[in-house]
């Protein structure tokens, strides 16, 4: 079962990530621009995705893992239970989070 400590080392692999706060709760940084962070419950993630169109996909695709709320409506993030998230696709939503948020030099640069 993933925890914050998951998300941080799959974090650290990244470039220029650095660890912040955002609303009082954890969070990872790229320059400056949050792309994930943990909510009060201590086992719900925050997720920035591409668009709706990506957020919509992963919650019909896996209802259990992703959901959303209504704060959380017409904004491109995806709430994630961590408990119910394997390694490889919490790994593979930070990447893609990352990128949404990097610049784009930077991403390219990484390659990855």
């Amino acid at each position: 079962m993933p925890a914050w400590d998951d998300v941080l080392a799959l974090g650290r692999e990244l470039p220029e990530v650095e660890e912040g706060t955002w609303f009082r709760t954890p969070c990872l940084r790229v320059r400056k621009k949050s792309f994930c962070r943990m909510k009060e419950d201590g086992e719900t993630l925050v997720v920035k995705v591409v668009d709706e169109e990506d957020k919509q996909a992963l919650i019909a695709g896996d209802p259990e893992t992703f959901f959303t709320e209504p704060h959380y409506n017409g904004f491109p993030a995806v709430l994630v239970r961590l408990p119910e998230v394997s390694l490889e696709q919490l790994e593979e939503l930070l990447v893609d989070a990352w990128r949404c948020q990097a610049q784009r030099a930077l991403a390219e640069q990484w390659g990855r």
